[in-house]
């Protein structure tokens, strides 16, 4: 899942989906210039719609042709000829120079979750679908955000890996009843798990020491995304610091409650989200 998507079920349409208006995400994107603002509604209509086709279920090769069929919809687009469907990110497309290869790797991590169920992916495969499902997305968004071309791919590269790893340590339990694990084979294999599961991931006694491992990753990319960030100008970058911001703060709450189950879920509280709003929103 994508750090953009939902798990609502509406199909993107020429009419930009917006998100939950209580996520991070929609506070971040209320902020910014209605053009700005739209052309992300889009981008998210997108992945949320793709999304559904890796999560929702069904046979693999239902799943399958549908991401198909998704990507036929972005090459339509970017020929001049856009379905329904994707009609809404013509605009953006045009306006911002949104890139092909980027919408493309997005159904591609989707499509890594609809082709199996990924259990303890080694490193690398991981890093490939943070990737694709996160930092694609951001390359993405820095473009409608203004950043410039080199600083605006390294923001993307580590704010969606901190955020994508972020979202794996919350949803671990979730991930496991649907069948996936997303820690590293790795370090899972430095614990003595050599042919983990997800149920046998989650009941190790050993667990809390590879999740607070990948936390340190994720806090190093938070690190360098927020260095990134310092050094470029603070209109361009006022949604990607309330979503650091924001999610850092799931991190924070991770760390806090334990890794040892049961393990409830976590979401910031209100009050430290208005927080962030007002240091971040406020240019």
């Amino acid at each position: 899942m994508t750090a953009l998507a939902s798990p609502a079920t509406a199909p993107a349409a020429e009419t930009p989906a917006q998100p939950a208006s209580g996520s991070s995400f929609y506070s971040a994107m209320r902020l910014l210039p209605a053009g700005q603002r739209d052309a992300m509604y889009a981008v998210y209509a997108f992945c949320r719609a793709v999304d559904d086709v890796a999560d929702e279920g069904g046979p693999r090769e239902v799943r399958a042709a549908e991401l198909d069929r998704w990507r036929a919809d972005i090459d339509a687009l970017y020929a001049g000829q856009p379905v329904p469907r994707v009609a809404a990110l013509a605009a953006p497309v045009r306006e911002f120079g949104l890139k092909r290869e980027d919408f493309l790797a997005v159904i591609d991590g989707m499509a890594m979750d609809a082709e199996a169920d990924i259990v303890a992916p080694d490193a690398a495969t991981l890093d490939l679908y943070c990737d694709r499902v996160a930092s694609a997305v951001g390359r993405l968004s820095v473009r409608i955000f203004g950043l410039a071309e080199e600083p605006g791919r390294a923001l993307a590269h580590h704010l969606g890996r901190a955020l994508q790893l972020t979202n794996i340590l919350r949803d671990i339990d979730e991930d496991a009843e649907r069948g996936r694990l997303y820690l590293p084979r790795e370090r899972l294999a430095a614990i003595g798990l050599t042919q983990p599961t997800p149920e046998a991931a989650l009941r190790h006694p050993r667990l809390p020491e590879v999740c607070a491992a990948l936390a340190a990753e994720a806090e190093a990319h938070y690190r360098t995304s927020w260095q990134i960030m310092a050094r470029a100008p603070r209109r361009a970058t006022k949604a990607p610091r309330i979503m650091a911001a924001a999610y850092h703060l799931i991190l924070d709450r991770l760390l806090a409650r334990g890794w040892a189950a049961p393990r409830p879920r976590v979401k910031p509280g209100k009050l430290a989200l208005v927080g962030v709003l007002l240091r971040h929103g406020i240019l």
